[in-house]
């Protein structure tokens, strides 16, 4: 997650700081930062735009009442991330899309099978394929489609990874995942959704 204003590891650091004192125009600094980015991953993992409204809110109530447990230790962004996406999973809902999708794992080797795998075959990052260049309205709106139709674990992965290009192990830290669990989700997704774009992929 980058902020939305540029600011200084330094000057990030100060800013918390001052926030963590009781200084209330550092926290709201800190919001005006973060804000857009908060609300744009909410929705991209939440699918809607209400519950990302909610999880925007309720993420930075959060930050307001827990900034003193945060030690420095990691990334504020990380940290920032995994907020939210806990948010979004506690708003998460089983609806007939959902529960749709979830042949994801009927038809492929168990999670724990999958996950244990320290070698699996190579599958290329979204971004580095020819789909990039060729988006357009149409595309765009089946890959939302086909993003939404993923199960939650597996749609939180590839945002982090292939949107959001957080790396294994900081999406790891996100989640609270092995770095090998988080290689076999995001293996898992880049695989169902080029299948359910297979006329786009292979044209």
């Amino acid at each position: 997650m980058k902020p939305a204003k540029h600011i200084s590891p330094a000057e990030e650091t100060a800013l918390i700081k001052k926030a963590q004192s009781g200084d209330d125009h550092a926290f709201t600094r800190l919001v005006r930062i973060y804000e857009d980015t908060v609300y744009g991953f909410a929705y991209k993992v939440c699918r809607d735009k209400a519950k990302a409204e909610e999880t925007w809110q309720d993420t930075f109530v959060n930050v307001y009442r827990k900034l003193n447990q945060f030690d420095s230790k990691s990334k504020f962004s990380t940290w920032l991330y995994s907020i939210v996406a806990n948010n979004c999973r506690m708003k998460r809902r089983k609806t007939k899309l959902e529960l749709a999708s979830t042949y994801i794992d009927k038809h492929q080797d168990s999670h724990s099978r999958m996950e244990s795998n320290e070698n699996p075959p190579a599958v290329a990052a979204w971004r580095d394929t020819p789909l990039d260049k060729m988006m357009n309205a149409e595309l765009k709106s089946k890959l939302d489609t086909a993003i939404q139709k993923l199960p939650y674990e597996y749609r939180v992965v590839f945002i982090l990874r292939d949107i959001e290009e957080q790396s294994a192990e900081e999406t790891g830290k996100i989640l609270k995942l092995s770095v090998p669990a988080v290689k076999s989700r995001l293996r898992r997704a880049r695989i169902f959704l080029r299948e359910q774009l297979n006329e786009y992929m292979t044209a």
